[in-house]
């Protein structure tokens, strides 16, 4: 920052923040997130029943688990693009009605194909709502509490995917299994998509009612606007804010993609490599695989399908702690402390996971089929180590990556490439879901060998690539 802006700002301008107004915006655009970790993660207390509902093989199952992610890489880079054209708050509501038509059609789906269908256009909105969060949060937040106040969404994330995790295990309780029938004759395992609709339609409803960002406003003109609804968020220091604004906006030459590009080259610019890396590590790790798969695999070493779903719950709730954890962390550790120690804490509890699997022996699972199976002392530690990965990802590389990807960026390119950061995330994503299950067939510890370098991986490029933006106004980063 130079000695001019500081000059032209306020000292005590952060102070002048209406700091509660602040976080119930925050709240409200984080709430994509619930549902971006509920629609990803329903359908893991349902997977074994739908697979015998719909008679589907392993690779069929892990592309139906996963198809999900191919309409959140689509929805991310369109969303992207979008909220340069049609505003924030407009592409949350479509994220909205994205997830409602996705609950409805999951739960009346009567084959695995449409039932791939209504996944891929709940996928669309997780990815818009992937991008739009922390964008918007970002916007609106100021520097000094940025960090706790973008770290809702990883919060709110890991929070969907609990509320879904216990739905699952709750529905399933009460029709005695996932396959059985509940109310009105539907499957147990359809309730648990229909239950999306409530979280689904609060959403839209609360996203018509907060304003737009106001760096959207001043980018298309609307610079009165802007200025009102910063005067609803600080007490001073506004017209500073919309100079500063402007500063990095060029309103008199259109954004497009070519934007993200070297001038004149077909090369991104080196911000946005480091953020689609990021993006990229932070699935490589394996996280979702314990998110989409883990009631599967618990029992597939040895868990009742009642323990399985119970432990899911307990990893799940695990992650909301670490991530409130996070949160207490960002704005005094700094981004890039928090990322190489959960990196580090991630590779040692995956290697033990690693080490563990290569123990298992194969016996007969409850389906008649061979699969590994972990002795008491191997399976206790194993689980400890499941854990441990979950905690050190939840207060590192869950919500620090969302902080970076929507702060990284200048204003002009913040949208665009963010989407794009986000899309190669999912890529990422779908390529490590769809594989698990042919991976966890061909070896389990060979799986979590892969995710344990993968780890190693990220905290060398964190290290030597990844900048540190705390404290650092949106404004100033170029």
């Amino acid at each position: 920052m130079s000695d001019a802006n500081t000059a032209e700002r306020p000292a005590d301008e952060e102070e002048s923040f209406h700091t509660g107004r602040v976080v119930v915006l925050a709240a409200v655009a984080a709430l994509g997130g619930l549902l971006f970790g509920f629609d990803t993660s329903v359908i893991n207390g349902g997977v074994g029943a739908i697979q015998e509902t719909f008679g589907m093989g392993a690779a069929l199952t892990g592309f139906t688990v996963s198809s999900a992610l191919l309409g959140c890489m689509v929805g991310a880079y369109v969303a992207g693009r979008l909220a340069d054209r049609w505003g924030r708050t407009r592409v949350m509501v479509l994220a909205s009605a994205l997830f409602t038509v996705s609950a409805l059609g999951s739960g009346f789906a009567f084959g695995a194909w449409d039932l791939i269908l209504w996944r891929v256009v709940g996928g669309l909105g997780v990815g818009a709502a992937s991008v739009i969060a922390p964008a918007y949060i970002a916007e609106v937040a100021p520097p000094g509490i940025r960090g706790r106040l973008g770290s809702l969404q990883q919060l709110a994330i890991v929070s969907g995917i609990f509320v879904a995790l216990l739905s699952d295990a709750w529905l399933a309780g009460a029709a005695g299994g996932a396959i059985e029938d509940l109310w009105l004759g539907a499957a147990a395992w359809r309730w648990m998509f229909w239950a999306e609709l409530v979280p689904a339609v609060a959403y839209g409803v609360l996203a018509l009612m907060i304003p737009e960002s106001p760096r959207y406003l001043v980018a298309n003109g609307l610079v009165d606007e802007a200025k009102k609804v910063l005067r609803s968020i600080q007490d001073r220091g506004v017209d500073s804010r919309i100079a500063e604004i402007r500063r990095t906006v060029r309103q008199d030459e259109k954004r497009s993609v070519r934007d993200i590009f070297r001038p004149g080259g077909t090369n991104l610019l080196p911000i946005v490599w480091v953020g689609i890396a990021l993006s990229v590590f932070q699935q490589l790790v394996g996280i979702n695989v314990i998110f989409y798969y883990s009631t599967t695999l618990w029992q597939a070493v040895g868990f009742s399908e009642e323990d399985a779903l119970t432990q899911s719950v307990i990893t799940s709730v695990t992650n909301i702690v670490v991530t409130l954890v996070a949160i207490a962390l960002i704005d005094r550790i700094g981004r890039r402390r928090l990322l190489i120690t959960g990196s580090a804490g991630m590779t040692i509890s995956l290697g033990v996971m690693a080490l563990m699997f290569s123990q298992a022996t194969m016996a007969p699972g409850p389906d008649g089929e061979l699969a590994p199976q972990l002795g008491d002392t191997q399976g206790l530690v194993a689980l400890i180590a499941a854990n441990a990965f979950v905690v050190f990802f939840g207060m590192s590389w869950g919500p620090g990556v969302w902080v970076l990807l929507g702060e990284m960026f200048n204003n002009r390119i913040r949208s665009t490439a963010l989407g794009v950061a986000a899309a190669a995330q999912w890529l990422a994503n779908f390529a490590v879901s769809t594989t698990f299950p042919s991976m966890a067939e061909l070896s389990l510890w060979f799986t979590y060998g892969f995710y344990a370098v993968a780890a190693l991986l990220s905290l060398l490029f964190v290290a030597k690539f990844v900048p540190e933006t705390m404290g650092r106004s949106l404004e100033d980063m170029e």
